[in-house]
Formats: structure tokens, sequence, C-alpha cells
């Protein structure tokens, strides 16, 4: 085998059809089974090179353009200047894993589209920009995250940061949606209007940019009162009249819902024979599938709070106070969470998304329907294990909690007796810190069993 010795100049191997150079004729691939070992390039039509073990330069410096269109390997420093662009074709595989590090020296565009178009067999690290959420994301290893959520919530309470409640009695209240803005404080103002009426048994899952609205009784505006499967959604930043997203898998009221970024979950309910559990993508429009049939009979009154990656079932009532969780990424799996301090249900519910929250209720073995309770109390998602005290309420509170990452807000809003006596008052505490809650606003419609929700929540992390 003859061996060059190249030193200043081009490379060209005419008769072997291989060549390296600006003489192309008959020119064919050129295979580099070794190392080749340089301290500056400038390289061009490299979708000629079928195999390329790399440089071993600290920095390769990329002076022109360069399209990949094989497999390329480098290690090193890459390094693009101002005013050139390395472009990788859907045939090449670059072994990215070898750089140790790529300076841009003016932006790097990653891939850009919607939910969508995020493809499949994700890989821990991926990072894209999203149309739809307008954030860059990234995958975890387990879901899709968003980078500016928290700074949106600190910076933008106008626009991020909101709290509904919905839902109530009397009538029209069986429509109504309000909000309140969490960082701000202050009464609550008209959003809009749920499609379906419901006035007792409503659920509802806060998503970053939708509100979902889920099951309950009384299918307003028809006569009769029944439970329902209708699930409505609409945009939490504009606000106005919610539209059809799918249904349920069955007609139920009073169960727990909870959600992620990606992911609602509906949980237990009064009208089926077995506790079940339906989930749906909160960014597609379509009806719930069916996450498990736990057997055994129907669970009413529980609620449920969320990290990121958990969603945590509270208490059902009766002389239960036992909790159960489940992963948003699987589905068919709950497990046992801990006990909490009460056997109430309907409790209101909160998380930052290390820390979930178990307000208020109601306590069937009392009196059923009339005790409201005012006792606080939290737990860890990442541990489990039985809730500990937090405070207590100022007033008695049931169903309504809504969220953001530090700030829980309750209301007063709940239809057993006496609710004559709670007239609409909200409440906050400061999830970080154990205390008691302290005054936020008024409410302008005065709910009864009005259901809360927030696009800010724990569940739905950020960074």
């Amino acid at each position: 085998m003859a061996t060059f010795r190249v030193g200043v100049g081009s490379f060209n191997i005419k008769d072997g059809a291989v060549g390296f150079g600006t003489d192309t004729d008959g020119l064919g691939n050129l295979k580099v089974k070794g190392v080749t070992k340089t301290t500056g390039s400038i390289v061009s039509g490299a979708s000629t090179l079928t195999r390329y073990s790399g440089f071993a330069a600290d920095n390769i410096n990329q002076l022109e353009n360069i399209t990949l269109t094989s497999e390329v390997g480098t290690i090193g420093d890459i390094v693009v200047g101002v005013g050139t662009s390395v472009i990788i074709s859907s045939a090449s595989t670059v072994t990215v894993g070898t750089v140790e590090s790529v300076s841009i020296g003016t932006h790097f565009s990653p891939p850009v589209g919607g939910i969508e178009d995020r493809g499949q067999d994700f890989v821990e690290g991926m990072m894209r920009f999203n149309t739809d959420l307008n954030t860059m994301e990234f995958y975890n290893g387990d879901e899709w995250r968003q980078f500016n959520y928290i700074s949106d919530i600190q910076n933008s309470p106008g626009s991020r940061g909101r709290g509904l409640w919905a839902g109530g009695t009397p009538a029209p209240l069986q429509f109504a949606v309000d909000f309140v803005n969490i960082a701000t404080r202050g009464n609550t103002k008209h959003w809009g209007d749920m499609r379906v009426g419901r006035y007792v048994g409503q659920n509802v899952v806060g998503g970053e940019t939708r509100v979902v609205f889920c099951g309950g009784y009384g299918l307003s505006p028809s006569p009769e009162t029944s439970d329902t499967n209708a699930m409505d959604y609409g945009v939490i930043q504009s606000g106005g009249q919610c539209v059809d997203f799918g249904n349920l898998t069955r007609t139920d009221r009073a169960a727990g819902t909870g959600g992620n970024s990606t992911r609602g979950i509906y949980w237990g309910g009064q009208s089926s024979p077995a506790e079940k559990i339906d989930y749906f993508q909160i960014h597609t429009l379509g009806d719930a599938l069916e996450f498990v049939n736990l057997g055994g009979s129907a669970r009413a009154g529980q609620m449920c709070s969320a990290s990121p990656i958990k969603c945590v079932r509270s208490p059902s009532g009766g002389d239960v106070a036992d909790m159960a969780s489940l992963k948003f990424s699987t589905t068919g799996t709950v497990t046992d969470f801990g006990d909490a301090r009460t056997t109430s249900y309907y409790l209101g519910t909160a998380s930052s998304g290390v820390r979930g929250i178990l307000a208020g209720g109601t306590n069937p073995l009392q009196s059923p329907n009339t005790h409201v309770e005012k006792s606080v109390q939290h737990f860890n998602f990442a541990s489990g294990g039985n809730t500990t005290p937090f405070g207590d309420l100022i007033q008695g509170s049931a169903y309504s909690g809504a969220s953001s990452i530090t700030r829980a807000c309750f209301s007063s809003f709940y239809g057993g007796s006496p609710s004559s006596q709670l007239t609409g008052h909200v409440e906050s505490i400061e999830i970080a810190s154990d205390g008691n809650g302290v005054d936020f606003g008024d409410s302008a419609d005065h709910f009864a069993s009005g259901i809360g929700a927030s696009d800010c929540h724990g569940g739905l992390g950020g960074y």
C-alpha cells in the first residue's frame, strides 16, 4: 500500500477515484479510518466523507458554510463564525456527545414547532421552541418542561398567574367563571362562562394556557338536573365563552382533578359503580381515556393536587383518611401515599410542586353537608407520608383551592348549610411558610360550591 505524506497543497489520487482537493473529476468518497489531527481546517463539502473520525485539535474554526449529510464525529470545540452556518440534514448522524462545547457567534436556532410536532422517541436533554406555548422547552426524561414559567408569574401577573373559580348556585351562577391575579391580591372579576352549567360536583384542570371543566351535576339549561360527561375549555388569559373539549368516559360528579403541563386527571366520582380514573391531553381536543379502573366502590369528594410528576388524591370522607398517588406519565398504577390528619372530604387543594396543601373541607361524621372545617395541612410530594399541621383558615372552606407556586388562595364558596354565612370571602396562605390564612379579597359572584384552578400551580413546573 502506498503511503503519502502531504505538506502544503491539495491531496488527489485520481487513479484511485478518491480525493481531497479542488479537482473533483472522477473522484469518489474519501475514507479516513484513523484520526485526522489538525490545528486549523476550512471544511466544505463534508458530505463527501463516508466516515470521519474527528479532529483532535483544541478548536476547529469553521470559516465557511458547511452541510453535513453523512456520519460525522468530532472532539474538542466547534466555533461557528459570524456569517457562517452549519446545516445538518435528516440523513446525517452527528455524534454531538463527543463535543465538549459549542460557541455561537450571534444566535442559536433550535427546532421549532407546536405540541403536535414533537414527534416521538424522546431522549433526555432534547430542547426545542414550542410555538403553541411561546417558550423554550426541554425533555427531562419523563415529560416536556418549559423554561420561562416562573418569570411569567412574577413579572406578568396580569397575563399569567390567574386563579379561577367556576359554577355554583343560585342561577345563573351555574355558568359563571371568575378570576383573580394571585400575585397581587384583590377582588375577583368576571372571566366568562362555561358552555355547560354546573352547580355542584364539577371539577376543573388548569394548564399553562387552557382551563378544562369536567363533569358535574346540573346539565343546564335543561330543566332537569343530572350528571354530565361534558368537558368544556377556555383560554385562561383571554376568558370568554367556553367551547366543547370532548367527553369523559362516563357521566359523573364529585371527582378530583389534577394536572401537569401536558395531562389532566379526573379521579373517582360519585356516580360510577367503581372507582375509576380518566386522563386527557390538555393541549389537544378529544374524549378522555381510562387511566385505570380500581374497582371496589365509587369514591366521591376526593380532591387532587399535583407536582410536575405526581398527582396526589386527598381523603374521600367517612372514616377514611388515606391518600394515594399516581405518576402522570404512566397509566394503570396507583400507589399508597400516606394519611391525612382529617377524614374530611371536598378539601381545598394547592401545590408549589414541592409541597402539597389540603385546606378546610366538610366532615360528614359531624353533620353531613353542614360542618365546614378551617384547618390546613401539608405534605411533600417527593417523600410521601402523612400530612403535618400548617395553620388555620379565617373562615371555613371547601372545594376551592387555586394556587401559584408560592401562594394558595381559598374561597368560602360552599353550598351546604349555613351557606348564608359564606358570602364570597377569599383568603390566602404562603405555601413555603406555615401559618394562618390572611384576607385576599371578595368575590364578584357569590358562588356556592365553586371549584378552583389556576394557570400557575406547582404541577406545571417550569424553570
